[in-house]
């Protein structure tokens, strides 16, 4: 996999299905790139997957939705790959709004987001989508200080935003099916890269936070950078945990890189 590569859609729990996609990391494998569509009386599409793939991402969504029903694009913050499609989504979707935080809103006024399209929500608020209520949840691990997951309260469901990512060695359809040491490896690696901060924080402050996940008592978890993973929460806050504890992550430097691209086999 030498670019980034979109699978079909997917049913990942009642309600939701997931559009999928992998991002090749040189040297390190693979990293998931999901987004998800929450169905029901207000389809809510949660982030906008990488504009590489745009036509496959929207004829992915447009197979899951018809775009005028999409009442909310949530972004779980404002990297490249979370809204790499917002603007073809907003445009098609002409009654969706994007749920976003204060700070989000400002980033996003450089793309120039008009502010009647935007709701903002912070942590601890809820959102009412018809049949049920979306909480907005800090998660403990974030690159983006607007990042905002989300536990969907009926279905016991949390959207963890760029928490709990990790790197594979191939695409895989659930985490369960990735060896347990491959997949905390993966996610050690992946937090010590996304937040280099995590060694600096207390290690009481950082429980406390994980145990805030840990009261969701949610029965899945689907990461922006995980495959899904169904009753694997207590699993995956112990590999955070190991995480604040692992070495600081040091990338190649150049001539690394250099000799790195000079072993990549080229494409014919």
């Amino acid at each position: 996999m030498n670019r980034p590569t979109m699978l079909a859609p997917r049913k990942v729990a009642p309600d939701v299905d997931a559009l999928p996609s992998y991002l090749p990391v040189p040297a390190f494998g693979v990293l998931p790139v999901n987004a998800y569509l929450i169905g029901g009386p207000q389809p809510v599409l949660v982030d906008t997957g990488l504009a590489a793939l745009r036509d496959e991402f929207l004829r992915a969504l447009g197979s899951l939705v018809a775009l005028e029903r999409l009442r909310w694009i949530w972004l779980t913050h404002t990297d490249p790959d979370h809204l790499g499609n917002l603007a073809a989504v907003l445009e098609r979707a002409p009654h969706a709004r994007v749920v976003t935080t204060f700070l989000g809103l400002g980033k996003l006024g450089l793309f120039e987001l008009p502010v009647d399209r935007a709701h903002l929500l912070n942590p601890g608020e809820l959102l009412s989508i018809g049949d049920r209520q979306l909480l907005a949840v800090r998660p403990p691990v974030f690159d983006a200080p607007e990042t905002t997951g989300i536990f969907d309260l009926k279905a016991r469901i949390f959207f963890s935003a760029d928490c709990f990512g990790t790197l594979l060695d191939a695409p895989a359809e659930t985490a369960a099916e990735v060896p347990p040491e491959r997949l905390r490896d993966g996610l050690v690696m992946w937090s010590t890269v996304d937040a280099p901060w995590l060694h600096s924080v207390d290690a009481g402050a950082f429980g406390k936070a994980l145990d805030t996940v840990r009261r969701l008592d949610a029965g899945v978890v689907l990461g922006s950078h995980l495959p899904p993973a169904n009753g694997m929460t207590e699993g995956l806050l112990r590999d955070l945990a190991a995480a604040r504890a692992a070495p600081p992550f040091e990338g190649p430097n150049q001539a690394e890189i250099e000799r790195l691209l000079a072993a990549e086999p080229r494409s014919a």
